[in-house]
């Protein structure tokens, strides 16, 4: 009988372990997709600006993030430099990642 107790013990335990490190993997690659789209639509805002594509450079980051699942938290334009914050949910909390895109230093 307590062996029966200890093995449903274990059991129990190694369940939640396995939950709660399939939750922290599943934020990682979130964080990272997310990662991704800020590069991305930074990159697209860049473009905007410098005129390789027409249209507005924060409306353009809007567009990128949206089509990965995001939105747009914040963009900021300095010169030819665009700076985008994008955010997503994930299990009930938001994430959020920045990039910054532009010209290379002269």
């Amino acid at each position: 009988m307590a062996g029966s107790a200890i093995g449903a013990g274990v059991i129990a335990v190694a369940g939640l372990l396995v939950l709660g490190l399939s939750a922290a993997g599943g934020a990682a690659a979130e964080s990272q997709r997310l990662a991704g789209t800020a590069d991305a639509a930074a990159l697209t805002a860049a473009d905007g600006l410098s005129g390789a594509v027409p249209g507005d450079a924060c409306g353009l980051a809007a567009a990128v993030a949206a089509s990965a699942r995001a939105e747009v938290a914040s963009c900021s334009v300095d010169g030819l430099i665009a700076t985008v914050s994008v955010r997503s949910g994930f299990g009930g909390f938001t994430v959020v990642a920045a990039a910054r895109a532009g010209p290379p230093p002269s």
